[in-house]
């Protein structure tokens, strides 16, 4: 009776040991899967956000003639205007390419290579900025659009490991620890790009030398810890259903994946009320260093302590609202988020002019609702994507959040061009926030995920 039951016991264990190896497993992955945010924010911060802007401005107007225009393929443009048009085409060409690139992800099985490929483009790109010196502006329009499009492009692989490394009750928290890691990473390198800028004379270096070591570390940076997720990050087999149809490529698979997506109006729903608010979130990002410098008349400096004051409280926004999905669901909480980014805007409106002290607490108030809100909205899309399609349906979400942010901006210059005013065109951005508000609260979550094919967590 003995030798039956220890028998009979073995199953279980066994089962206990697969279930343990299986979550081990998991974690693992998902520790890999961590670091490429840690590896890729550091561009976005220090590049994107710092440094580039401002110098590359300066390149083109070194090179621009009397007039103030350079002539990119004959093409006359205001020194001025050059970095801005160049973000632009970069946009274009990764709206462009990352269909295609989720696509080919999804059909062949093989996220990692493309993962590799693109990382490794955008991360040359980014130390090749160290060349970019005198007037050699169109040498770093070229690095910017193919790092741009890098970044965009590796985003949508990266993202589409969310569904297969983590369980649906998990994937709030992994999301929002994915996006901690990027925070923190993008904060402890600004501040040592920080430090040799202010400090360049003491290491015998002149300013424009600091700023392309600045501009290039952040390439090394993310070439470096891209290593982790590439080693940890595991493909899986293609599963593919009865009767498809072979692989197509290019524009007749981004037809294909387009069509595909009407056949889940739940998911097109939040896609819908995300790419409406999260307009406003990146107008917010792009639009605050304008609206301090101009309207607060604020110093570069104070500025640049604010982008870092919103690196480091959005990982801790990113943390706290990552426990809250977890007792209140992920929709509720980015709802609260939402007006919280109203009250936000509302209390920015109101900001006293050369006051830093209150420009510091507008930051906060950001970096506490920007992390957490850009955290859970990734992971709640990852609950309505169908099986299988990952890449092609985070290409369109990543379209959502890289390629079509450009009304906000629209309406942020249309409302100061009417107004002549940076308070009004920053209060114009309250009715993203509302209606994205008014959209999500409209989606039924429990349905979308079901309509998916995909097992509905327990809180969502």
């Amino acid at each position: 009776m003995t030798e039956r039951t220890d028998k009979e016991a073995e199953p279980g264990a066994e089962d206990g040991r697969a279930a343990a190896d299986a979550a081990a497993a998991r974690r693992r992955e998902q520790h890999g899967w961590y670091f490429y945010d840690f590896a890729c924010s550091v561009y976005s911060t220090s590049v994107l956000t710092v440094f580039l802007g401002p110098y590359l401005t300066a390149v083109a107007k070194a090179a621009a003639d009397s007039d103030g225009y350079v002539h990119p393929l004959g093409i006359p443009v205001r020194a001025g205007s050059f970095f801005a048009y160049t973000v632009s085409l970069s946009v274009i060409l990764a709206v462009v390419i990352m269909p295609l690139a989720g696509a080919a992800a999804d059909r062949t099985g093989r996220k990692k290579p493309l993962l590799a490929a693109a990382a490794y483009t955008g991360a040359a790109a980014t130390a090749g900025m160290f060349f970019l010196d005198g007037d050699r502006y169109l040498l770093g329009g070229f690095l910017l659009v193919v790092a741009n499009a890098s970044l965009a492009v590796s985003m949508v692989l990266y993202n589409a490991f969310l569904p297969q490394i983590s369980t649906p009750d998990e994937r709030d928290t992994v999301s929002s620890r994915g996006w901690a890691f990027g925070y923190t990473s993008g904060a402890f390198v600004l501040v040592l790009n920080l430090v040799l800028f202010q400090g360049h004379d003491s290491f015998g270096l002149s300013e424009g030398v600091a700023v392309r070591i600045c501009l290039a570390s952040a390439g090394l940076w993310w070439g470096a810890f891209a290593i982790v997720p590439l080693r940890r990050l595991r493909d899986r087999a293609v599963v593919r259903e009865a009767g498809a149809a072979p692989a197509v490529s290019g524009w007749r698979q981004l037809v294909a994946t387009l069509k595909d997506m009407r056949r889940y109006p739940l998911t097109l729903s939040f896609l819908l009320a995300y790419l409406v608010y999260n307009d406003g979130v990146q107008t917010v990002i792009s639009q605050a260093s304008v609206y301090g410098s101009e309207e607060l008349e604020l110093e570069q400096s104070t500025l640049i302590v604010a982008v870092l004051l919103v690196q480091v409280l959005a990982v801790v926004g990113a943390l706290a609202m990552g426990r809250l999905a977890v007792a209140y669901g992920a929709k509720r909480t980015i709802l609260g988020s939402l007006a919280a980014w109203g009250l936000t805007l509302g209390a920015g409106y109101f900001l006293p002019a050369r006051t830093p002290v209150w420009f510091f607490a507008l930051a906060a108030m950001i970096g506490l609702v920007l992390g957490g809100s850009q955290a859970l909205s990734r992971s709640l899309f990852s609950h309505l994507v169908p099986a299988g399609k990952e890449a092609e349906y985070f290409s369109a979400y990543e379209m959502s959040d890289r390629g079509l942010s450009w009304v906000g901006p629209l309406v942020f210059g249309l409302t100061y061009q009417v107004t002549g005013s940076y308070r009004d065109a920053i209060i114009s951005l309250v009715v993203f926030f509302a209606l994205g508000f008014a959209l999500l609260a409209r989606v039924p979550v429990r349905r979308a995920v079901e309509a998916a094919g995909n097992p509905v967590p327990v809180r969502v």
